[in-house]
Parts: structure tokens; C-alpha cells; sequence
């Protein structure tokens, strides 16, 4: 191999943030003209153009990239509450009232709390051998 692991093989090469050519040219282009281009825009979709129109309506109101969601799961104290959580995301999603997508979403954030859980116990179970040692 002519290059070392993680060295680039142009290590002066473009500068980080500089924007492509084409896209200075076209925004270049468009400089000053945004307000005729959205006012077209407009005039198309109320034309009935429905191309034009799904480009102001997403505008106007883009789509949503998640919602907030209602699962009944009762007190989560302890691991072992944990498995009841994950139980109540399949049912939830069984039942139709999850997405799979939200599903997977919120049995993530409960596999994280699961494993914050866990690197607390073990640093509580190595900070009382460690005091048990020391006291020896």
C-alpha cells in the first residue's frame, strides 16, 4: 500500500468547508432572484401545478420526522422492570398503536437505560471491593 493507515492521500487537499463549484455557481445564480422564484412558485401551485404545490407545502409545513407517543409501562425502577418495558413496546406494536419505526425508537432509548443501569451497578460492585480492599 503507497499510504500509511489513516493518512489521506492528499493531505492538502480541499479545505474543510469550501463548497463545491457548481453549487457557488448556481446559488451565484439565484442570488436576488428568491423572492420572484417563490412568488412563481406560489403562483404555479395555485394554478394547480402539483408539483409546485408539494414544494410550497412542504415548505410550509414539512414533514414530521417523529411524534410524541403515550405507552402505559407503570414504575421502571430496576432491570428487571426493564423486560416488562420491552414486553409492553411489542404489545404496543402488535396492536398497531407503535409504527415499527417508533417501536424500535423506543425500545433503543430502554436497551441505553438498561446499560446506564448496568455501568452503575459495576462501578458501585468495583468501588466496594476496592474499599473492601483497602480496609484489609
Amino acid at each position: 500500500m503507497p499510504f500509511s493507515k489513516g493518512q489521506s492521500g492528499n493531505p492538502s487537499g480541499r479545505q474543510r468547508g469550501s463548497r463545491n463549484k457548481a453549487t457557488l455557481a448556481v446559488e451565484a445564480l439565484l442570488d436576488g432572484e428568491a423572492e420572484a422564484l417563490t412568488r412563481k412558485a406560489v403562483e404555479l401551485a395555485l394554478a394547480g401545478d402539483t408539483v409546485a404545490l408539494r414544494l410550497c407545502l412542504d415548505r410550509l409545513a414539512p414533514p414530521r420526522k417523529g411524534r410524541p407517543i403515550t405507552l402505559e409501562v407503570g414504575d421502571v425502577t430496576s432491570l428487571n422492570d426493564l423486560s416488562a418495558v420491552q414486553g409492553e413496546v411489542v404489545a404496543a406494536l402488535a396492536r398497531g398503536e407503535l409504527t415499527p419505526e417508533e417501536a424500535a425508537d423506543v425500545a433503543s432509548v430502554v436497551e441505553k437505560l438498561g446499560q446506564a443501569w448496568e455501568r452503575r451497578d459495576l462501578e458501585e460492585r468495583i468501588q466496594a471491593l476496592e474499599d473492601r480492599t483497602a480496609a484489609r
